[in-house]
């Protein structure tokens, strides 16, 4: 949906939500990200400004799994009233008069996703600072994992653990470079060779990395954020993909260096602290996040590739694909 079109419907939406004849919408702009289609804008009503973000499904797709806007609505209301920093939810409904698609509206933050490595805003904190950081990172994963998942139906039955191995299998032919995925069937094998037995099983949020999660400049945790991929299943997914993107092993050594705000093997340590008991299958889902993503990574420079969607950044990603896997088969060793 182009600016000045969004902007029309969102007067009528303003006007409507807010219950003033005369609100005033302005600073319609897009929020950054690969998503493209969330947005960002501000109401002015009795004299008073407020800014809020706009979170729309892509255009001519099914509005089903990622595409279904209102799983993140599920996921953020059930953390209504609990410990986990969030955005609550203002307004979100499947009616079609606004937009002629699902929403939902959040306040918009002030602040940023935490961003590492050379340039990023938060790289001058001391490692203590760091630590303090990733401590609260990992306690509010901890928390989300906690949630009482009675109130999240709409979300559907829990992932089982083998279907979590095996859901990936057609993305592997259709990887840039063949040769890329050439672990993988063994790989595969040790994972399925050991599965899981009464890991905990809850809400996951999907995609827990250091940019999905929103930080005050001080570095105070405001949000955990862009819910797309929640889901319920193992709980530990989310360990083991954070790890994976704190793990220098897991990563090309001709590439970037692998930001991260402590170790991997910490953060765990940290995570099982805030979880209060021992999970001895840490490793096992760290070894599946390295899989996922070796996958992931060769479907997505496969896309780039040829000409489906340009992104140049997977062809410094893929450099990565043989080293995760490689992690991957040493975790399960």
């Amino acid at each position: 949906m182009e600016l000045p079109e969004l902007e029309e419907r969102l007067v009528p939406f303003a006007r409507t939500k807010y219950e003033d004849p005369f609100a005033q919408v302005s600073g319609v702009h897009k929020m950054p990200g690969h998503a493209g289609f969330s947005y960002g804008f501000s109401v002015r009503s009795g004299g008073v400004t407020e800014s809020w973000f706009l979170r729309l499904p892509p255009p001519n797709v099914k509005w089903q799994g990622t595409a279904d806007v209102l799983r993140q609505v599920a996921a953020l209301r059930a953390l209504d009233g609990g410990p986990v920093p969030h955005c609550s939810v203002k307004w979100a409904s499947e009616e079609l008069e606004f937009f002629g698609r699902p929403y939902f509206v959040v306040p918009k933050l002030e602040g940023d996703v935490l961003i590492l490595g050379p340039g990023g805003w938060a790289e001058s904190f001391a490692p203590a600072k760091k630590r303090e950081m990733a401590a609260a990172a990992v306690t509010a994963l901890a928390q989300i994992h906690r949630v009482d998942t009675a109130q999240l139906e709409y979300l559907g039955a829990p992932i089982p653990f083998e279907e979590d191995v095996t859901r990936w299998d057609r993305f592997v032919e259709r990887a840039a470079e063949p040769n890329d995925m050439r672990l993988v069937p063994e790989v595969r094998a040790k994972l399925l060779a050991s599965l899981p037995h009464g890991a905990p099983i809850g809400l996951f949020h999907g995609d827990y990395n250091w940019r999905n999660t929103f930080w005050s400049k001080e570095g105070e945790l405001l949000a955990v954020i862009d819910w797309e991929l929640c889901g319920l299943g193992a709980t530990l997914n989310d360990v083991g993909w954070v790890a994976t993107f704190s793990d220098p092993k897991a990563w090309a050594t001709d590439g970037p260096v692998t930001p991260m705000l402590i170790p991997a093997d910490d953060l765990v340590t940290l995570y099982q602290r805030a979880w209060g008991e021992s999970l001895p299958d840490v490793a096992w889902f760290r070894a599946l996040a390295a899989y996922k993503f070796a996958i992931i990574t060769g479907l997505n420079l496969g896309l780039h590739r040829r000409g489906k969607r340009h992104d140049p950044l997977w062809e410094v990603t893929g450099r990565s694909i043989v080293p995760l896997l490689e992690r991957a088969r040493v975790l399960l060793s």
